[in-house]
């Protein structure tokens, strides 16, 4: 059975390994190494943010996090390890997100979204309210997304 955890600092480089391999399954080509600053995690943004980690038996499956600035909060990022792509642990992540979103007193949060997941997320509930610009190509946006916890 899958748990959820708080990440650790040290695991950092592993976190961003497995948002890197995540990212790759989507077939970007050579672009996906323009993509390695963004979807870097360093110790201190553990330290500083809501950051979980889904195991089982001591496996990590995906993680998320959540950023807060302003008093707005972000799905800064959710990842899964491919291999568990369609065995429904998306869903399970999902809903360990909005468990934890409860739990942070989080009433709803924003998703800069990869266009290839967009359609996972609508189907968790969250609706497209915009886009966004890419932080990595400056010709391409991003659906924005929000997601109200009910």
């Amino acid at each position: 059975m899958a748990t959820i955890r708080r990440a650790k600092p040290d695991e950092a480089q592993l976190l961003s390994d497995l948002a890197l391999l995540s990212k790759a399954q989507w077939d970007y080509s050579e672009d996906i190494l323009a993509c390695r600053d963004a979807l870097s995690i360093d110790e201190n943004y553990i330290l500083k943010n809501h950051v979980f980690v889904m195991e089982e038996d001591r496996k990590m499956l995906g993680f998320f996090a959540f950023l807060i600035k302003n008093g707005q909060a972000a799905l800064d990022f959710m990842y899964l390890n491919p291999e568990f792509i369609g065995r429904g642990y998306g869903k399970m992540l999902w809903s360990h997100v909005v468990d934890k979103a409860k739990e942070l007193d989080i009433r709803g949060f924003t998703i800069d979204s990869d266009p290839n997941a967009r359609g996972f997320y609508e189907r968790m509930g969250a609706v497209v309210i915009g886009e966004t610009p890419s932080t990595v190509f400056t010709d391409r946006a991003l659906p924005l997304l929000k997601y109200v916890v009910s």
